[in-house]
């Protein structure tokens, strides 16, 4: 286990500076492909791996449409597993025996990325064909190792490793493909341990992708000591920090709420030769979001908003939730705007009780009852006593007790929280209304439900009485508080 815990402070801050003047890594610009807008993250760990053969890093333009090609022809065939292998028999043999550095088979699996079961097809004929005299490569198994952590057959995933090592082939790429594979389907502690094989192994050094994946898997868990250890250790080693070394870190500080951490080390890469990507931003967006930084949020939002809409539904979601608990006096157009880029399929129940409780807090009582009735449609059951209380206030405010009494009769037959409050509130509407016989039913209704009556539910009942002048029954009421107990004032006997 690391031992130095670091905490980044302000002389740290120096200390990074200076150190990324005298090593300055690799800058990386804003894009927004769909390789670098993809919001799955297992792919953030795919374009960790830096070491691979030229060819494959390149891309060379013939390779990539022979390999396109061959890519469309499998995906027509991606449900009929015989289909698949002829099609590798017929048009990938001679790409795959005219390759001599896997190049071919990391070029496909890289377009398959989205199709990662077909990934698997590809890859297990691939190494039937090694069988024939054709031997895998090491960036295949690392590839390799990458596809089957992706659909999380994490024990394919260390057959290719352990394969690999026994053809004295293993590199470093190796290694961090299948530690990849070990944190995206929470083998932290493989993890780590493959790690520390890593710093072991003669033929083999870590780089900062390694470095990278560590920083990752210990913000996952809010291991924020050994989050910053590790990037001093990077700093020790003379690594060069990369766009995603600080990614990592900023999710990892979101991961664990720690909102001026986070935005210090933005600022710090910033303020570096590493530039912000698209990654970046939208951890920003999250983080602001989360931590109810509306203006910060707002600004950051303006930058990416056109990836957003499209592509972030659930950043989207930290947006509105957002809003949902500020008091900003336009969040209502603001909460409707960002649902118009959310489907309808797209129903979260914890989403929509939160637009309960605002438009029950706005007294905007259709669009209330609109989410209500969504979430009885969903079969979604509200559990709290505080939001019950808003909707009954909000029909109090509009003054509708028969929809008030509507509602209460659907929260019971769906199971919702049920409290004296719903009743008590009937009771007054009604009372003001002077529909006293319809208050007397809501007394029925509670004894159904086995809710005594509280000294509360006498004061209603007898000023209820009072106000429709039936002052006998006012009296019977006084009479049976002083039967339990209830301190009663002289002010309230009637003259």
């Amino acid at each position: 286990m690391l031992k130095r815990l670091w905490k980044i402070s302000d002389a740290a801050q120096s200390e990074l500076f200076l150190h990324l003047q005298r090593f300055p890594p690799n800058p990386k610009t804003l894009t927004t492909s769909p390789s670098a807008n993809t919001t799955n993250s297992y792919q953030s760990i795919v374009n960790l791996f830096a070491h691979r053969s030229s060819r494959t890093t390149t891309k060379p333009s013939e390779l990539y449409m022979e390999v396109s090609q061959l890519k469309d022809e499998l995906l027509r065939k991606n449900d009929d597993r015989d289909e698949i292998v002829r099609v590798l028999e017929d048009k990938g043999g001679s790409l795959f025996l005219s390759d001599s550095d896997g190049s071919t088979l990391v070029q496909l699996l890289k377009q398959l990325r989205y199709s990662p079961t077909l990934g698997i097809e590809v890859l297990n004929w691939r190494r039937k064909q090694e069988r024939c005299g054709i031997p895998m490569t090491s960036d295949e198994y690392a590839y390799g190792i990458t596809i089957a952590g992706r659909t999380n057959n994490v024990d394919l995933a260390l057959e290719l490793f352990k394969e690999a090592a026994n053809r004295q082939i293993k590199t470093t790429s190796t290694y961090n493909a299948l530690m990849g594979a070990y944190m995206s389907n929470g083998f932290a502690k493989k993890c780590q341990q493959l790690f520390r094989d890593l710093k072991r192994d003669a033929n083999c050094c870590p780089t900062i992708a390694t470095y990278n994946i560590l920083i990752s898997v210990f913000g996952r868990l809010m291991l924020v000591d050994h989050m910053e250890t590790t990037f001093r250790e990077i700093e020790d080693l003379n690594l060069s920090p990369n766009v995603s070394t600080y990614n990592n870190l900023i999710a990892g500080y979101i991961t664990a709420w720690m909102w001026d951490s986070m935005e210090r080390t933005f600022r710090i890469l910033k303020a570096g030769s590493v530039k912000p990507s698209l990654k970046t931003y939208l951890l920003m967006l999250r983080g602001y979001a989360n931590s109810l930084n509306l203006e910060k949020m707002e600004e950051m939002y303006q930058l990416v908003k056109h990836h957003v809409n499209q592509n972030e539904i659930p950043i989207i979601r930290a947006m509105v939730h957002a809003y949902c608990g500020s008091s900003d006096k336009n969040r209502v157009e603001k909460i409707e705007a960002l649902l118009r880029f959310i489907p309808k399929k797209e129903y979260r129940p914890w989403l929509n009780v939160l637009l309960i409780r605002v438009y029950a807090q706005e007294d905007l009582l259709e669009k209330m009852e609109k989410s209500i009735n969504m979430a009885f449609q969903h079969n979604t059951s509200v559990a709290t006593v505080g939001l019950m209380r808003c909707i009954i206030t909000s029909y109090f405010r509009c003054n509708e007790v028969d929809k008030l009494a509507i509602f209460v009769k659907r929260a019971e037959c769906a199971g919702w929280r049920i409290c004296r409050s719903l009743y008590h509130c009937q009771m007054v509407m009604y009372a003001s209304q002077k529909h006293l016989a319809e208050m007397e039913r809501v007394l029925d209704v509670m004894e159904n439900f086995n809710m005594e009556r509280t000294r509360k539910t006498h004061w209603i009942l007898y000023n209820a009485y009072l106000i429709g002048g039936q002052k006998h029954k006012a009296e019977q009421v006084i009479g049976m508080m002083y039967k339990r107990g209830y301190e009663i004032s002289l002010d309230a006997f009637p003259s």
